[in-house]
């Protein structure tokens, strides 16, 4: 097998061979416009596809194919020696289909254009389905009204009205009217 860059160098040396003999040295007449447009070589450098295009109609290709292979022999021997390698690969001419590849691609892309025009039409006497503007929008921030601040401080007025009589029965009695002073459990583990 030849590594690929001595491959592209045969493929490229065979093109411009056989595309140097279709234009100077073989005068078929049945050889139109004709143009060399690629070379494939296989990796053991045996044979070779040389892809071409005619310009004209299929009866101008017919003719062509036949007169290349008709002068097969000594191309294949004109490039035997511009080569200079030990075996000259076989010659095989295929018809390259790219001119009819970009033709159907031409085409296609008028008829898209066609469509996208007939929709763009439609469009714009169309109404939406749902809002006009179907994007969800941010919320608002609700802006709230100030309380009036509570006073950060409150003077005791020594009147017990606003903690009501249960909050008086609650509170421990210290009172020296009494005469007691009730003892938490904490006093107790120091008396012993």
């Amino acid at each position: 097998m030849a590594d690929q860059a001595r491959r592209r160098k045969v493929e490229e040396r065979i093109q411009n061979t056989v595309a140097r003999l279709l234009e100077r040295r073989i005068k078929d007449p049945r050889i139109g416009f004709t143009t060399i447009t690629d070379c494939k070589v296989t990796g053991d450098l045996q044979h070779a596809t040389v892809f071409y295009t005619v310009f004209g109609d299929e009866d101008d290709r017919k003719k062509t194919a036949r007169a290349l292979k008709s002068a097969k022999g000594l191309i294949r021997s004109e490039v035997g020696r511009a080569l200079g390698i030990r075996l000259t690969p076989s010659i095989e001419f295929t018809l390259d289909a790219l001119p009819e590849q970009a033709a159907s691609f031409e085409e296609k892309l008028a008829s898209a254009l066609h469509s996208d025009q007939e929709i763009r039409g439609g469009s714009q006497t169309a109404s939406y389905a749902g809002e006009a503007d179907p994007y969800r929008k941010p919320r608002e921030k609700k802006v709230y009204e100030e309380a009036p601040a509570a006073p950060a401080f409150t003077e005791w007025t020594g009147e017990d009205d606003a903690l009501g009589e249960d909050a008086d029965s609650e509170t421990p009695t210290d009172s020296p009217e009494s005469g007691e002073i009730e003892a938490s459990g904490y006093d107790n583990h120091f008396e012993s």
